[in-house]
């Protein structure tokens, strides 16, 4: 059995859209396009290529395997997520694309979420998840996120897609790493540990 890990940037009120810069993901009318750069600096970049270093391959939707093809074939180099990105396997899935060009791309066709369960079923290292906002919905009401590593900025945006939407399980998760960076994000990875429990508040705290 496989560890399937999703790795997103948020801020604090869980907003996950278009991080990077404009054109990304302006549905909806987002006007944020771009909100981690200023925060951007190298021990995140370190810890991104430490964290991209890591994967057997990867699994995307489509929008994000669009910007990716967009830009990175273009930036080939020994950087590990230009490596990782451009050399090893993406699944990508989609209901709407009928094939991917990029080299490595295997396209996911019919019941998304039986592929993936299959995925994970097999041998092997980690299966990263990166952006794919509407994927990583399906995925975490599946239950099938074996590990949240979330870049948290010190930003509030008030509006966007969420990394937790309507219908999200009730989950516990552990905390298994933390760091900080120079501009203040948190670098927090997050293992699955099951359902919720319940308790209730004692007389030694009233």
């Amino acid at each position: 059995m496989r560890p399937l890990v999703v790795t997103t940037f948020v801020t604090l009120d869980g907003v996950m859209q278009a991080p990077g810069g404009p054109g990304e993901d302006p549905s909806g009318g987002f006007s944020y396009e771009g909100w981690l750069v200023p925060f951007f600096d190298e021990a995140m970049g370190e810890q991104m290529n430490t964290w991209f270093a890591g994967a057997q391959d990867f699994l995307i939707g489509r929008t994000t395997y669009e910007l990716f093809y967009a830009s990175w074939p273009q930036m080939i180099s020994d950087d590990p997520v230009s490596q990782g990105l451009n050399v090893k396997k993406k699944y990508v899935a989609s209901r709407t694309l009928e094939s991917v060009e990029w080299e490595s791309a295997e396209l996911l066709k019919g019941d998304v979420v039986a592929a993936v369960r299959a995925l994970k079923a097999g041998d092997g290292g980690e299966l990263q998840v990166h952006g794919s906002a509407g994927l990583i919905q399906t995925l975490l009401r599946e239950d099938l996120v074996d590990e949240l590593r979330l870049v948290v900025f010190p930003v509030v945006l008030g509006e966007g897609k969420r990394l937790f939407g309507d219908g999200a399980l009730p989950r516990t998760w552990r905390l298994a790493t933390h760091a900080t960076t120079p501009s203040g994000a948190l670098l927090l990875g997050y293992q699955h540990v099951g359902g919720v429990v319940t308790g209730s508040v004692g007389p030694e705290y009233e």
